[in-house]
């Protein structure tokens, strides 16, 4: 027998599927956001967000806590989708992976 899976990726925004999605990280008031986007809602988010950044400053980063793992590229984050489906576990196609998935993962991969 032969299982096959395939991964989808859906843009968060207007649920087209995509392959060109990409995670995109913003914050407001205090609060950081992120979203994954196909190329065309980037494009469009750039747009509206260009004036606001042209009149604004940079500031630093925010502080990170040393828990928070680096983050996942898409095909990093499709490759433990696929593991964890021929492993029999269960993950959403949309969000985030819980760490145990990702700590089978990396130990398969040794």
């Amino acid at each position: 027998m032969v299982q096959k899976t395939t991964v989808t990726y859906v843009d968060d925004l207007d649920d087209s599927v995509t392959d060109d999605v990409q995670s995109v990280t913003f914050a407001h008031e205090g609060r950081t956001y992120e979203i994954d986007l196909g190329a065309a809602n980037r494009e469009a988010f750039a747009e509206l967000l260009g004036p606001y950044k042209t009149a604004g400053r940079r500031v630093g980063r925010a502080a990170s806590s040393a828990t928070t793992p680096a983050r996942s590229k898409s095909s990093d984050l499709a490759k433990i989708r696929a593991w964890a489906a021929a492993q029999g576990i269960a993950v959403n196609e949309r969000g985030r992976i819980s760490a145990s998935v990702r700590e089978q993962y990396e130990a398969a991969q040794k």
